[in-house]
């Protein structure tokens, strides 16, 4: 199996910043959705989801660093444990006496020792916490920007209704607690990781907790100003259109980002009419700008 940072694209010191960053860039680029009946891309996709799945959880990272587990997150052997490792040989005997003032004089044979170490590791396998379980959800966009609950379909036909916090984006994983592989024996329950993907929206995006809205507006709204009906995560606004507006220009809903901490940025595109209109065409052909008003003036040398 390939190494994780290789996989990601990362050094072994990467910080947890750069692991993310470069996970989001090749989920981007690989991800199933755009990349339909790809799938030497989809491969890609789910390697490198496995690969940000271990370096993301630091307790998974450090073992695989350890060489405790490999890239899969399954334990490695362990090199044996020897003898020698636990009793010191006396010289002149063929069989080793215990130091301590707390040990024992008579080791027993070396069957019996390491019967009792391999029933000591058995017994703590079938103790240990169950297996983490890995789970994929597509999150509508509107949904991961203003929190939700959706229900997730389980391999087994079982549904578990999963809580959306708001703000979450592509790539994160929602941690449920308890919801894992059951433990052989007083281990507990391992947890249940889902990934989520977020769905790309008709007209909002995201930068950081800002949203950002290209709003459509006619000759006579972007030149008279007025009040106009906005759209936002939770619900249309009425937004105030200055006089003299033109494409491009950037208005700003305070508190309507993401999870009510940044802000809706609304840049107006000004827009003609979809059939002609009589009215307007005889209107600018009576109307004459004046030459500082030229709008490609700064283009003339």
């Amino acid at each position: 199996m390939k190494n994780p940072y290789d996989i990601l694209g990362v050094a072994k010191t990467a910080s947890a910043d750069d692991i993310r960053t470069a996970y989001r860039k090749l989920a981007k680029k690989l991800h199933p959705d755009l990349n339909p009946g790809d799938a030497k891309a989809e491969e890609k996709f789910k390697e490198a989801s496995s690969a940000y799945d271990l370096l993301s959880d630091n307790e998974k990272r450090a073992k695989f660093d350890a060489g405790v587990i490999d890239a899969a997150g399954n334990e490695k052997p362990q090199p044996r444990q020897y003898y020698r490792d636990y009793a010191g040989a006396a010289a002149g005997q063929g069989r080793g006496r215990y130091d301590s003032a707390a040990g024992f004089e008579d080791l027993g044979s070396m069957d019996d020792i390491f019967a009792q170490m391999f029933a000591q590791q058995a017994e703590a396998r079938r103790n240990a916490r169950g297996a983490d379980v890995h789970y994929r959800l597509t999150v509508p966009f509107l949904d991961a920007v203003t929190g939700a609950s959706q229900r997730l379909t389980l391999p087994d036909g079982s549904t578990i209704d999963v809580k959306i916090p708001a703000g979450i984006e592509t790539g994160k994983s929602i941690r449920l607690k308890g919801k894992g592989q059951p433990s052989q024996g007083s281990g507990g329950p391992g947890d249940a990781l889902v990934e989520v993907t977020v769905q790309p929206h008709a007209f909002f995006s995201r930068e950081g907790d800002d949203l950002l809205l290209e709003l459509p507006v006619t000759i006579r709204e972007a030149a008279l100003g007025g009040a106009v009906k906005a759209p936002t995560a939770t619900g249309a606004v009425m937004l105030n259109i200055p006089p003299g507006s033109n494409s491009g220009t950037q208005l700003r809903l305070k508190g309507k980002g993401v999870a009510g901490r940044g802000d809706q940025l609304v840049r107006l595109r000004v827009v003609l009419p979809k059939r002609p209109d009589q009215q307007l065409n005889d209107f600018l052909k009576s109307w004459t700008p004046s030459a500082e008003d030229d709008p490609r003036r700064e283009m003339q040398s």
